[in-house]
């Protein structure tokens, strides 16, 4: 693929990948990243619960779909390779399992290519979610995934950068290019007080974010045959222990897993 999909690194501005990843209590990130990680979490203090919460449903939607038979994964926007990751997941149900990640951070590509499973079962591709047409045709992908076999496709916090049109038509790019039979898993997160949208809004200073309701993420899947329990709460898509009663947020993470069927 072309390189030009990659961001240019530069450790004085922040990065959500690895501001996501000083939430996760990681230790691949730059002041600016913690800097804008402390500006969210003082806006909102359950970011970075919020944060904890997504990381676990995608480990649940990833073995979900590995005890489907699907052994092929695509993660676009994956962001530092935090445990438990992806890969981690999904070999823990299928030791073949392949997992391609996608992002546009050199450090994200770079510490990717670094794991001990890269160039077996794991790729780092740089690549642009906003171009799900070059992503799919990449060499590098294409070298671990069939596309003429089921696959999954992961959109994980990466929707609500682009506003909700555009982020339907990407997910309507990917669902098309993938094979009867394959999976998308997506969390998107919302924002229930406007007040609370605009603050954080103003205050993210990596990029643009834009509020997405349950009805437009819920669009999203259009097409695709939507796994119980549906659109949820992150924290209450298949649990594994029976998740504690918690008052409605005033912002939260809603995920979903579809099947393309046809």
């Amino acid at each position: 693929m072309d390189n030009e999909a990659l961001v240019p690194f530069n450790a004085s501005k922040p990065n959500i990948a690895r501001a996501y990843d000083y939430m996760l209590g990681g230790k691949d990130n730059f002041a600016a990243d913690r800097e804008l990680a402390a500006r969210m979490l003082e806006i909102y203090p359950l970011a970075g619960v919020l944060a904890r919460e997504n990381r676990a449903f995608l480990a649940r939607a990833v073995e979900y779909v590995s005890r489907q038979g699907v052994a092929q994964f695509i993660d676009v926007g994956s962001g530092l390779p935090t445990s438990p990751s992806t890969h981690e997941a999904a070999s823990g149900v299928n030791p073949s399992a392949r997992v391609v990640y996608v992002d546009n951070d050199p450090v994200v590509i770079t510490h990717t290519s670094a794991l001990p499973a890269a160039g077996h079962s794991v790729a780092a591709v740089p690549g642009d979610v906003r171009r799900p047409d070059l992503v799919l045709a990449s060499a590098e992908l294409t070298e671990m995934i069939s596309l003429d076999e089921p696959v999954c496709v992961i959109l994980a916090m990466i929707l609500h950068f682009f506003e909700p049109a555009q982020a339907g038509d990407i997910v309507a790019r990917f669902v098309r290019a993938i094979a009867p039979g394959s999976f998308l898993i997506i969390s998107v997160g919302i924002n229930n007080a406007p007040g609370l949208a605009d603050r954080v809004t103003t205050a993210y200073t990596a990029g643009a974010l834009h509020v997405h309701d349950r009805h437009q993420i819920a669009g999203y899947f259009t097409g695709l045959e939507v796994v119980e329990p549906g659109l949820t709460e992150v924290r209450r898509w298949r649990p594994t222990r029976l998740a504690a009663v918690t008052p409605s947020r005033p912002a939260d993470v809603l995920g979903g897993v579809g099947r393309k069927t046809a």
